[in-house]
């Protein structure tokens, strides 16, 4: 396939935007770029496709999110609004995933991925929970992902607030699902695989050593970490260790390890992430939903750890994650020189794209239009109408660049979107069924509140 008449964006680390060039792709793979006149003269019998000048850059990847919060849209909390993030995770999220079975696990995987393919979001890494719905939650999940043609990383949250049992059934979903994965069944490069924890504030120190014990490989975690104080406070109320320090002393921290949010971690905390290299993932809309506060990604940042960008179950539009990012650090600090554009530009593509090169085993080519890269690109029709250049882009899409401009999702060399048409995915169909199914769901959590009441 030749993609010819584009601008091309390649996020290279010397970064390239190239007027009227050309990609070509063989199989699953970019194999060559050149002037379109260059290639088409090359390759005449190729298919090919014209871009219409567009920008044709690499696909958007997600570093954290919940496919599993789907049917919480519009949904009414009983009682007084939350005061504070226990009281959140207590009244919505600790019911909602309580209220899953298998049918609605598939459900919010295939809504939320329809989102992501529409937003231009190719990689992604959920974190899940069902816990009255655990074994085998992760296949359904990967049957969503296997027939949407998209890339996820998958893994089931550990938690002790359901009982050890619940805890040993998370454990056992982990390690079966990654199991298979090491044996092979990656789907070809589009699936991967974390071991799922909560958060300090639902586990036992017994719990996370259990997790350590029982990885299956040399897999990270994926854990939510000082989202709140709370979590830290916990911590120390109970271990007299702060949220990091327990990970660390239990064998949870590894080059592969995703710790969610940081906004809480100290500073000898951030020193024992870097000293075992893991990645965060700052959510900066969902962090000011939920009035937690904003990470000191800045500080981290210099450091040396590689802050990526999630949504933590928002919408997958991740250019908007891209403008919060920017304004919060502003905001908190009352100073607009703080967040510069181009750490934002690290996060959401540099460290996004290696976590997902990591993740995927791609290496390094994952994330830039070069040959020998994964074929994962997005078309974007914008049509700047003053300079565009690798100096300025991340100002383009801070202030002028948005996920409606995107019409055309490919993965693997296979578009997913096409003219802003889905191609793997009938989103009436599903849609249909999640206002059949939402009723169900929205009818167990009110009672599972009536029971706590």
């Amino acid at each position: 396939m030749l993609i010819y008449n584009a601008t091309l964006v390649t996020w290279e680390t010397e970064n390239r935007v190239i007027p009227n060039y050309a990609v070509r792709i063989d199989g699953k793979t970019i194999r060559e770029i050149g002037s379109s006149a260059e290639l088409l003269a090359k390759y005449p019998s190729e298919e090919k496709i014209d871009a219409e000048e567009k920008i044709v850059m690499p696909g958007q990847i997600c570093a954290h999110t919940h496919f599993y919060g789907a049917f919480s849209r519009g949904m009414a909390i009983p009682g007084r609004p939350a005061k504070d993030f226990p009281e959140i995770l207590n009244n919505l999220w600790y019911k909602l995933d309580r209220a899953l079975d298998p049918e609605s696990v598939r459900l919010s995987a295939e809504l939320l991925t329809v989102n992501a393919v529409r937003n231009g979001c190719t990689a992604l890494f959920d974190h899940h929970a069902s816990p009255d719905a655990i074994d085998g939650s992760l296949d359904v999940i990967e049957d969503v992902i296997d027939k949407s043609g998209i890339r996820a990383a998958l893994c089931y949250e550990v938690t002790d607030r359901n009982g050890k049992d619940g805890a040993k059934a998370g454990i056992r979903e982990n390690v079966r699902f990654l199991t298979r994965l090491k044996n092979g069944g990656d789907l070809d490069g589009r699936l991967g695989g974390l071991f799922g924890i909560h958060a300090c504030l639902s586990v036992d120190d017994d719990t996370l050593a259990d997790c350590a014990a029982s990885n299956p490989g040399d897999f990270g975690f994926h854990i939510h970490v000082g989202e709140s104080q709370e979590d830290e406070w916990d911590s120390l109320y109970r271990t007299g260790k702060r949220c990091i320090q327990r990970l660390y002393d239990n064998g949870i921290l590894n080059e592969k390890t995703i710790i969610a949010h940081a906004v809480h971690v100290d500073v000898a905390e951030m020193e024992m992430i870097r000293e075992k290299k893991c990645w965060v993932s700052h959510q900066p809309r969902s962090n000011m939903n939920n009035a937690v506060g904003a990470a000191q990604v800045e500080s981290m940042m210099r450091m040396g750890i590689p802050v990526c960008l999630g949504n933590d179950g928002f919408t997958f539009d991740m250019w908007s994650e891209w403008k919060t990012a920017y304004y919060l650090q502003k905001v908190v600090h009352r100073d607009p020189r703080r967040m510069g554009g181009y750490d934002v530009q690290q996060m959401g593509i540099y460290n996004n794209a290696a976590l997902a090169g990591q993740a995927f085993g791609f290496g390094e080519s994952f994330g830039k239009l070069v040959p020998g890269a994964p074929a994962d690109l997005i078309f974007v029709d914008f049509h700047p109408f003053t300079a565009f250049s690798a100096g300025n882009i991340p100002w383009h899409i801070i202030f002028g660049m948005s996920e409606s401009m995107i019409t055309d999702t490919i993965v693997a060399g296979k578009f997913l979107m096409k003219n802003r048409e889905l191609t793997t995915l009938d989103e009436k169909e599903i849609v249909a069924r999640a206002l059949r199914k939402y009723p169900q769901v929205w009818e167990k959590f009110n009672r599972l509140h009536e029971a706590a009441a």
